[in-house]
């Protein structure tokens, strides 16, 4: 929870504040994840404007991961920026939904608690959607051999098992040998 007194109520003030929060838990997606309790860093500038207070921000951390091709571990920096707006309580500004649409829109919209305004939500939203779906360890991550399990970085380029056709192409097999193909 912020606390935005010291902003005011006035439009047109500012403020920005630099602070380092534990990641809450879950933040995770597939098999990528913040763990919990790990630091987040943010960098925050709060402006107080006529419907609300306007919060822009960036938030630094690093998720732990599992190659999504072989498996082995990664961790990586994340940074990503948000901007959010906090409204004033309807019945202190007298904001009250004109339509449907507005009603509607209502439910997405974030709101000060008094004074206080709670970022928890806005940075989990912003660092789960930021998380990769499919981690890669390098760019170039050949994977695992599908036959034995073996990373296919570790071993050699013509790593094989031998000619273990599927036996369904074996009649054509047969056919290219009897043809005299190669």
């Amino acid at each position: 929870m912020v606390d935005t007194r010291p902003l005011g109520r006035q439009a047109g003030s500012m403020r920005s504040e630099e602070r380092v929060v534990p990641a809450p838990a879950p933040l995770a997606v597939g098999m990528a994840g913040v763990p919990e309790g790990s630091d987040i860093e943010l960098s925050l500038r709060f402006e107080a404007v006529m419907e609300g207070v306007l919060v822009t921000g960036e938030a630094r951390t690093r998720y732990t991961a599992e190659c999504s091709r072989c498996l082995d571990p990664v961790s990586e920096a994340l940074e990503v920026g948000f901007q959010e707006l906090f409204r004033y309580p309807s019945d202190d500004d007298g904001y009250e939904p004109v339509d449907e649409v507005d009603a509607g829109d209502e439910d997405e919209d974030y709101y000060l608690e008094g004074d206080l305004l709670d970022l928890e939500p806005v940075i989990r939203d912003v660092v789960v959607l930021a998380l990769p779906q499919s981690p890669l360890c390098r760019d170039d991550c050949p994977g695992l051999c599908a036959e034995c399990g073996v990373r296919l970085a570790d071993v050699d380029p013509g790593h094989s098992h031998g000619e273990d056709l599927d036996p369904r192409w074996e009649a054509l097999r047969r056919l290219r040998e009897d043809s005299g193909g190669g």
